[in-house]
């Protein structure tokens, strides 16, 4: 069986070209990941390609882990699947000793630790959260490839930390950085391109190494990023980027969709392929999120050819974010009579709303999960789980196979029935819960020990198993994800788009966020905002996106509704 034989057409088109620069402009729902994959093994079955010459680049370990995954299920080992970093980080402790003669430094394992230390130098006493951000200005500066003495043009202050003593604090903070013999997260990829541009010996080797890429995410790449891609592709023409414009959600932290939008005027002889046909979402929630964007650079005009039986997507006014909250568990509450806790998402702008929807649901007796938490493999829990049955699959037994991981379980305090939801227990019982569920689900003849390698090789590669819980997340977040029921919460001036996002470009960011939240949604999406403040000091104007999407009447949920943002 061909690895192009379960594609569509311009999934076929798209995976069966080997050569050259290949841009694919991949749609919400269209199946990029599917395309990705399924090219490189059409390549390695074919013999055009060898897999140890494959380099599959994306932005996350858990996106990585995925596209490893994928590739194992079609039969292909040894490709190199990693983020940049990763990918930087393994060539810079592999010919450091050898450039240098000595060992490669040590990573910066808290950059805002460190800067505190410089701060204390320069007795300075910023609290923690303007430490956070000097950092992220740090990062933002060294991705977009800016030497101090440029950061230093733009004037920019930091929690009223001037700017000249801002760029005091970065100089003191590189320098306690170098006397440490360390290297942040970004001076790994900035390490890398320097070694390569020097030292001409290292880019053979790497060149000769790797000789086809593959760039997941093309959208979210940073100038850094960007450079060191060229650097490794070299005067070589076969490089495949696949993104969306649409889904640029990352500007703030140095991406910049132009390398995606301008990759065909920079490759004259580039094929582009456009994934529109979008597998997910109904007919009417893909209509939602094409008026969203429609004329926007880059957009794609998405064609559902996914379910088409589904609800129409609702827009409700609440008096503000404590009925909000309390309106969209009583929703998500009527849900669970016909869908499992999985299969419903909350999503909002920022971590500060999550609180109010969390407590809602669990006044309903209703678990939740919020991403951007402890991974599921990091979980004490987690971890106790794996050792015990790590340590049981040594010994022969007679009882099954499942049967013995649930004694294995029980044995660490896991019960038939759950603990309130809400609160550490319910987590731990949740995490336990998900991995009775692999086993009774794992294929018959599964041995322990052959169950407990896999979830070895799943917490390697970061695949998660599903918890039956309503997950709540940030739109950052959930970018990548899909559900069968979302609700899009806050979307109010000042809350979506943010209330800092007063130019032009920041606004369109937003858009693009509540884009990524719209096209989460499968077969359902409700949208709401809050006309007023839990304090009622502060009265807000339904968002610019609802009147862009054309919702008509915005349904209100004491009775009476707006139109055009005007209450009647």
């Amino acid at each position: 069986m061909s690895a192009l034989d379960s594609l569509d057409e311009q999934q076929r088109r798209a995976a069966s070209i080997l050569r050259g620069p290949v841009a694919v402009l991949a749609g919400a729902g269209a199946g990029k990941t599917r395309v990705i994959t399924h090219r490189i093994a059409h390549g390695v079955d074919t013999g055009a390609y060898s897999p140890q010459r494959v380099m599959a680049l994306t932005f996350t370990a858990k996106a990585a882990g995925e596209l490893r995954g994928r590739l194992r299920a079609l039969g292909v080992q040894g490709v190199q699947a990693k983020t940049f970093h990763a990918a930087a980080l393994a060539q810079l402790n592999y010919f450091w000793p050898t450039v240098t003669g000595d060992v490669a430094p040590t990573i910066v394992d808290n950059k805002v630790r460190l800067l505190a230390h410089a701060a204390d130098e320069l007795r300075l006493r910023p609290d923690k959260a303007t430490l956070r951000d000097i950092a992220a200005q740090i990062e933002w500066r060294k991705v977009t490839m800016r030497s101090l003495e440029q950061y230093a043009t733009l004037q920019r202050s930091v929690g009223g930390i001037r700017p000249t003593v801002l760029l005091d604090l970065m100089r003191a903070y590189e320098s306690l950085k170098d006397a440490r013999r360390q290297l942040d997260f970004e001076d790994v990829l900035l390490a890398c391109a320097g070694m390569l541009e020097a030292e001409p010996q290292v880019t053979r080797a790497v060149r000769e190494q790797y000789r086809h890429f593959t760039v997941d995410e093309y959208q979210d790449v940073s100038p850094l990023q960007n450079r060191l891609l060229e650097l490794w592709l070299g005067d070589r023409r076969d490089i495949c980027v696949v993104g969306d414009a649409s889904q640029t959600i990352y500007s703030f932290t140095g991406a910049e969709a132009r390398f995606l939008l301008e990759f065909e005027r920079r490759h004259p002889d580039a094929t582009v392929v456009r994934l529109e046909r979008n597998y997910r979402s109904t007919p009417a929630i893909v209509d939602v999120a094409n008026a969203l964007m429609r004329g926007r650079p880059g957009a794609l005009r998405l064609q559902a050819v996914g379910p088409v039986a589904g609800d129409t997507p609702v827009v409700t006014a609440y008096s503000d974010e404590h009925f909000e909250a309390d309106g969209v568990a009583a929703a998500i509450e009527r849900q669970l009579e016909t869908a499992s806790p999985s299969d419903i998402a909350v999503l909002y702008r920022s971590h500060g709303q999550s609180a109010e929807i969390q407590d809602a649901l669990a006044r309903r007796g209703i678990p939740t999960t919020v991403l951007g938490g402890r991974r599921f493999f990091d979980m004490p829990e987690v971890r106790q789980a794996l050792m015990a049955l790590r340590g049981a699959s040594v010994a022969p037994t007679e009882q099954g196979f499942a049967d013995t991981v649930r004694d294995v379980l029980r044995s660490l305090g896991h019960d038939d029935e759950p603990p309130v939801a809400g609160g550490a227990l319910r987590d731990a019982w949740e995490a336990r819960a998900a991995i009775l569920r692999l086993a009774e689900e794992a294929p018959t003849g599964t041995t322990l020990r052959a169950f407990t390698e896999n979830l070895l090789a799943r917490a390697k590669d970061q695949h998660e198993p599903p918890l039956r819980t309503v997950t709540l997340s940030t739109l950052h977040a959930a970018k990548g994800l899909e559900w069968p029921h979302v609700h899009l919460l806050g979307l109010a001036e000042g809350m979506l788009p943010i209330s800092y996002a007063t130019t032009l470009e920041g606004v369109d960011e937003e858009r693009r966020l509540a884009y990524v939240g719209i096209t989460r949604a499968a077969r359902s999406l409700s949208l709401s905002w809050p006309r007023g403040s839990a304090s009622g000091r502060m009265q807000r104007e339904p968002s610019r996106f609802l009147a862009e999407i054309g919702t008509g009447t915005l349904r209100g949920a004491d009775g009476s509704a707006t139109v055009g943002g005007r209450r009647r």
